[in-house]
């Protein structure tokens, strides 16, 4: 009897405790929902969502477009290298025209445009294939055959301007948009970069897994009506979202009015007729005047031609004075080998007898290395700055590619160099010579794959170089041009293959390709040590000086 005081008190006490403790988990939910709610809906979440539908769209696209084209023509490959030449080219010839668009538009008519001539090209190249499928016998006795070309044709100029289009895209979005939204906090804007990446390389593995599913469980015709309804959904959701982050930050309504490139006033003196270094201009031969009346005496569709071509070769001529040229020559010259993980190296690999479970477990472990490659690149800007995180990751991914040139000498490599100079080394390997793979060679495929950690850290070093130090009013213009510099290497690439295409040459290959790599990264370096010291004393204006190598 003692205790049931206490014990009464107690209870009248045990009410105010809950209360007081429910009260604050309500608090606490509340606050971490508003604080969810504000990252929601913010600019940099809305960016990462709209960059993740379109990457999907292009990943899903890029695959099946692959399979279609092979499909269509009986298991032949000649329509997809035709693709894969056109899309190349035209990047190559219009990247310019493309990235001088970007810089003299707003901001967001250029997103929404390129946006809606993406999903609408695929969208329309997605009906041509479904009724080709569908009437494919039918429309193969029209026209004496000449019917099937001409849907050949339209489906690669709709695939080729729907990547155009994204090109134009990926530039304004991830090469201009971030830079504005991080304003000058590299920290972010290197966050930003990377989280784009790793969203780029999860997507890359489950992206052609959803529409390959698709396909092969139902038809090709389903596959591009599955593409069809994603592309129409995505378009909407994206041009919502960016139409939002263009509302929340008021600087991408701005444009940098000076432009500074040459091109540019060169450009504005020729179409307004306003007098403006003719001294200049005349000191060095040319009349601007007699100029002026030379191309207006020409037709319209003449002066337009010309219109482009000036604006091209202006373009080019912007992108060599760039202080981060060697940067970006760099970067394309590491385009040029068989050492990524492409149909290339995967059609190797067969021919070696690498099994199908191994080469899932190596596509696995690629999209590992580039995720790992993304947050080396975080963690070494953050300790070393950007110059110094350019260099190790070179360092780190031609040390990892050595091993690959190892391995083409290893014993049972199929490599001859006999090859090259004897013809009738072009025939197939009789079966019972065909060599076997050995562990060394399975050793070069793992550190091949194992480079991209490097690679990605690499690129990514590059990117933020050019987002940093490319005037605002050149920043369409150079990535355009940086975009052509790497279908050309490309280009290269694919050139290379077709002059050696024996898997007894493909030895020769890795190793040329190994010499592209070297020489990009020692331009990066030859960058590095050139403009490090300036980085390190001249900080730019209303920038907190983070690291002394940035």
């Amino acid at each position: 009897m003692q205790h049931q005081p206490h014990q009464s008190h107690t209870d009248a006490h045990a009410p105010v405790y809950i209360q007081n403790l429910l009260s604050s988990l309500f608090g606490f939910y509340v606050c971490v929902s508003d604080t969810v709610l504000s990252y929601l809906m913010g600019p940099r979440f809305l960016v990462y969502a709209s960059c993740a539908l379109s990457i999907w769209g292009d990943r899903m696209w890029h695959f099946a477009m692959s399979v279609f084209l092979i499909e269509l023509y009986g298991h032949n490959l000649l329509l997809t290298a035709v693709f894969g030449l056109v899309v190349a080219g035209s990047v190559l010839v219009f990247g310019a025209l493309i990235g001088d668009w970007i810089d003299r538009k707003p901001r967001n008519k250029v997103a929404h445009a390129s946006l809606f001539i993406q999903n609408s090209s695929v969208t329309a190249c997605c009906v041509v294939l479904m009724l080709v499928f569908s009437y494919k016998s039918e429309i193969e006795q029209m026209w004496h055959g000449w019917f099937t070309v001409f849907c050949y044709a339209v489906v690669i100029i709709l695939a080729d301007l729907a990547n155009l289009a994204s090109t134009a895209l990926m530039i304004t979005v991830q090469k201009d948009w971030i830079v504005v939204i991080t304003g000058d906090n590299r920290g972010q804007l290197a966050g930003m970069n990377a989280a784009i990446r790793r969203m780029d390389q999860v997507i890359n593995i489950f992206a052609p897994l959803s529409v390959g599913q698709v396909m092969t469980w139902a038809s090709n015709v389903i596959g591009c009506g599955f593409i069809l309804g994603w592309n129409l959904i995505s378009l909407l959701v994206e041009f919502i979202f960016l139409s939002r982050v263009y509302q929340l930050v008021p600087p991408l309504a701005v444009k940098s009015q000076q432009n500074a490139g040459e091109y540019v006033i060169e450009r504005q003196v020729e179409l307004t007729n306003v007098p403006g270094k003719r001294g200049d201009r005349k000191a060095e031969g040319v009349d601007p005047e007699m100029q002026c009346k030379s191309v207006t005496k020409l037709p319209l569709c003449f002066r337009k031609m010309h219109r482009m071509l000036c604006t091209c070769r202006d373009g080019w001529k912007v992108y060599y004075r760039q202080s981060v040229f060697l940067a970006g020559l760099g970067l394309a010259f590491l385009y040029t080998t068989v050492l990524g993980f492409d149909c290339i190296t995967t059609g190797y690999a067969y021919t070696q007898g690498i099994s199908g479970s191994l080469l899932s477990i190596l596509m696995a472990l690629s999209g590992f290395s580039g995720l790992m490659g993304t947050i080396l690149f975080t963690k070494l800007r953050k300790h070393y700055g950007l110059a110094v995180t350019g260099v190790i990751s070179s360092l780190l991914h031609v040390s990892c590619l050595m091993l690959c040139v190892f391995s083409v000498f290893a014993p049972g490599s199929p490599f001859d160099l006999d090859t090259v100079k004897e013809p009738a080394a072009y025939l197939p390997i009789p079966k019972k010579h065909q060599p076997t793979h050995t562990n060394l060679q399975h050793l070069g495929f793992i550190t091949k794959h194992c480079s991209l950690a490097g690679l990605w850290s690499f690129d990514l070093t590059v990117t933020q170089l050019l987002q940093e130090n490319i005037p605002e009013s050149e920043r369409g213009i150079v990535n355009g041009v940086q975009s052509s510099m790497n279908y050309l290497m490309d280009l290269v690439h694919f050139i290379m293959v077709i002059l050696a295409p024996q898997p007894q040459q493909f030895g020769l290959l890795v190793i040329i390709s190994l010499l592209f790599v070297i020489t990009g990264h020692v331009m990066y370096f030859i960058y590095a040590k050139k403009y490090k010291i300036k980085e390190t004393v001249i900080q730019p204006t209303g920038r907190k000086p983070q690291n002394p190598s940035v």
